[in-house]
Formats: structure tokens, sequence, C-alpha cells
């Protein structure tokens, strides 16, 4: 049964440009511009008009926009829940100027240990990390630590958890690996790992989605049964100032927006691409984490019902429950 008939997140590329270059992810490869101050003004009113309660400012690495912090106040002044995740290559250096704007402030480490961390990332970024907690700290920010997880990390978990988060009061996100398009992310989980991530649920400062475990051993999405709902509980905006349909990862379509987005967003055009949400040939077996989270949240079904306690317990540690509702 639907839910909610809106969607509930906008993923907001500001740029595809990014100072990494991981192994797991293509999109630093594409040119990018940068998304402008007053298309990112008309498009959060848009957003506001359709309902969507929080928008993720992501990359590549987001914080190559040296405007980020305005466009986060931006969002912040609508009263939207703001997200963003970065490497912490430039944290330190504008950690001021984003200081109480970033609502879910994630920091990327998959390795407790330096050199294995700064592999997977394609650039010595581990110490950038390790600085960026103690700077978020003293400004009285509590970061979390985003944890891609691989069948060749899967035991260092335990490690970061101890060592990085509990001393830190850090929520550990624990962000299982997922392919698309051509992109090589090593072998699937093995089931051994989904039990164990399912342990590490029920640990203190751990934020796993059972509901990405439960899509994996029922080999992800399904054409002939679609759980995806991209289209209508995402929204995806370009760089270049496009709606991006059905998703960023599997985009068929990038419409220019215009300074319409609402109405776009409710054209026919627009309606018959989300219809197709889930139905593509290249969304069977998709796992995509981005999407798959707010597919979840606006629809009854047994991934509903698996990823509802984390959803719970994540807003209660960060605080941000009362703002979704």
């Amino acid at each position: 049964m639907r839910l909610i008939r809106r969607p509930v997140l906008c993923n907001y590329y500001v740029t595809y440009r990014c100072n990494a270059t991981c192994g797991f992810c293509d999109i630093w490869e594409r040119p990018s511009p940068y998304a402008t101050p007053e298309n990112v003004t008309a498009n959060l009113k848009g957003l506001k008009k359709l309902g969507v309660k929080v928008v993720d400012f992501t990359g590549g690495e987001p914080l190559l926009h040296r405007q980020i912090d305005q466009l986060l106040a931006l969002a912040k002044g609508h009263r939207l829940i703001t997200t963003l995740t970065t490497n912490c290559l430039l944290y330190p250096k504008y950690a001021g100027k984003l200081r109480g704007k970033v609502d879910m402030l994630h920091f990327s480490l998959d390795s407790p240990v330096k050199e294995e961390h700064d592999a997977s990332r394609g650039v010595a970024c581990f110490d950038f990390v390790m600085e960026s907690i103690r700077v978020a700290r003293r400004l009285g920010e509590r970061p979390d630590i985003l944890f891609t997880v691989f069948e060749t990390n899967i035991h260092q978990i335990g490690e970061v958890w101890r060592s990085v988060c509990l001393p830190n009061d850090l929520v550990l996100i624990l962000n299982p690996v997922f392919g698309y398009n051509s992109v090589d992310t090593g072998n699937q989980l093995s089931e051994a790992s989904l039990q164990l991530l399912s342990r590490w649920a029920g640990q203190k400062n751990v934020y796993i989605n059972e509901g990405f475990l439960s899509l994996r051993r029922d080999g992800g999405n399904h054409i002939s049964q679609p759980v995806c709902r991209a289209g209508s509980a995402t929204v995806v905006i370009s760089p270049e100032n496009k709606l991006v349909l059905p998703c960023y990862h599997l985009g068929i379509e990038e419409i220019p927006i215009q300074g319409a987005l609402a109405e776009l967003y409710h054209s026919e055009k627009v309606q018959k691409l989300i219809a197709l949400e889930g139905r593509l040939p290249a969304c069977e077996g998709c796992t995509i984490n981005c999407y798959m989270q707010p597919s979840f949240a606006v629809e009854t079904s047994k991934y509903f019902w698996k990823a509802l306690p984390g959803t719970i317990k994540y807003n209660k540690m960060k605080g941000t429950w009362k703002q979704l509702l």
C-alpha cells in the first residue's frame, strides 16, 4: 500500500567533479559544471511545492562547490533537512562555514588502515578524515562515519566502531556496496556477510538499513514486481539544472528544468517516465541504496518493515525525527 504519494528526497548533484578516484564509482569521470545559486534557489522552492523533506547535496565531491555553504543555508531557510557526504579532503578548510548547516553530515571511511582506505579512494585522504573528526567535534558538530561494506573490509567494521565512532560518540553507517552499469564493485556480499551486518544493527551507535539486506537476499529489484520507487520518491537534479529520470545511475533522460521544477515534475512526459521506475531492463537485480531507502519509506512492504527499526533508531540518534513528521 502506498503511504506517501509525493517525493520525499532530492539528490541534488551540485557537481560531478571529484578530488578522489574511488574504484567503485564512476561519477568523477564525468565532465561537469557547478550548480548555480540562482538555479538552486528556484529549485528549492519547487522542492517545497512537491513536498520534499530532505535534500542531499551530493557529487562528485560537494565541497568542491565554493558556494556550498550558501546552498545549504538556502535549504535550511526552506526548513529542509540537509545531508552531505564528503571524503574530507576539504572539510577542515570549510568546516567553519558549514557549521550548523548540515543535519546529516557523513564522513567516508572504509578502513581503519590508512594505506587501505587511501588505496580504495585513489587519493591520500585518511589523515584528512581523522583531522575532520577533530575539527567537527571542536565545532560542536556530530558527523557520521559512512562505511561502504565490501567482502574485503567487512572484518574491519569492529575496529572502526571501537577506535573511531565510540570514542567520539559518532554514528557508524554501514552502507552495503552496490553495483551499477559497468562499474566493478567486486563480489556481491555473501549470506554470511549479510548475517554479520544484521547482527551489527543492534549495536550502540550503529545504523544499518536491514531492508537493504533483505533485498539482496531476494536478488534485488525485479521488473515483474518492482520495489523501486526511484522516480516517484526521489527528485534527481543534475549540475546542468536538469531533471534526471528515472534515477541518476540508470538515467535514460535529462530534461531542462527552466525555473519550473514542480510544474515539470507533474507534466505528462515526466509522469510517463516515472511510471517506468523499477521496470526498465537495467532495473533487474538493482540494489542501489540511494533509491531503495526512500522507496522503502513511501510504501508498505516487507522492506518497509525491515527498514523501519533502523530508520527510527538513526533519526532518534540524530534528533531529526520531528522534522520528518
